[in-house]
């Protein structure tokens, strides 16, 4: 294990803990960038009343922007309904924030689910709520809802593309919102057979409306994202 392994962020969420606040992310988003894309890790609180996305993004090598049972607050891309939460405008604040900074600098930002949602809306662009046919029933259990899953068709060219070799994907789907107007500046990378933007790109940044960090000791392909993200870190990709 080198000591000169890149530093990646790993975006929290605010969340109840006891009858207090907690800054919460999952492990299993933390361990499988660290264990396949051979990186160190640094937990990112969302507390932007506390810390400017200025003052950490230099200190950063990348960013993960992690999935979350909370939704991105309507408001930010400029819907006025109430939407449906729960929401976490701590983290809305911090991670749009982050993302921009992260871009100025030209340093690589991964999405994940809520994250690839975060990704779209930090870029100007808008999200559909309500979709239907990408999730598992509601009382599904853990399991059940990473099992549903359906193909994903690879834009020829794209980072994914070149990266896996092939023109699709068996991938996860644990989705009730999608992107509605893509975000200017964002290259669609990949769709779901209905037609909707399942990843993104853009220079330093790729997003996935999948859950690669679920079970990625048996799923290849999952393992490959995180190599690729451990890629992008190291400047080892030609964009």
């Amino acid at each position: 294990m080198s000591a000169t392994r890149p530093v990646l962020g790993v975006t929290c969420c605010n969340r109840p803990f006891g009858g207090e606040s907690a800054q919460v992310a999952i492990d299993r988003y933390v361990t499988a960038a660290m264990r396949h894309g051979d990186v160190a890790a640094l937990l990112v609180p969302a507390l932007p009343d506390l810390m400017t996305a200025a003052e950490v993004a230099p200190r950063l090598d990348g960013l993960l922007l992690t999935g979350s049972p909370s939704n991105v607050e309507p408001a930010r891309y400029g819907d006025p309904s109430s939407g449906d939460g729960p929401f976490d405008p701590g983290r809305d604040e911090m991670t749009l924030a982050l993302i921009k900074e992260m871009a100025r600098l030209k340093k690589p930002v991964i999405g994940v689910c809520r994250g690839f949602e975060e990704v779209n809306v930090a870029f100007g662009g808008t999200l559909a709520r309500g979709v239907q046919g990408h999730h598992a029933p509601d009382d599904a259990a853990l399991a059940d809802l990473f099992a549903y899953s359906h193909e994903v068709a690879l834009e020829p060219g794209g980072k994914l593309a070149r990266a896996y070799g092939r023109e699709r994907l068996k991938v996860n789907s644990v989705h009730y919102q999608a992107i509605d107007r893509l975000g200017p500046g964002l290259t669609v990378e990949a769709r779901a057979p209905d037609g909707l933007i399942e990843a993104v790109s853009a220079d330093n940044l790729l997003a996935v409306q999948w859950h690669p960090e679920w079970a990625t000791e048996t799923n290849p392909d999952s393992r490959a994202f995180f190599a690729l993200m451990g890629a992008m870190l190291r400047k080892e990709l030609e964009e």
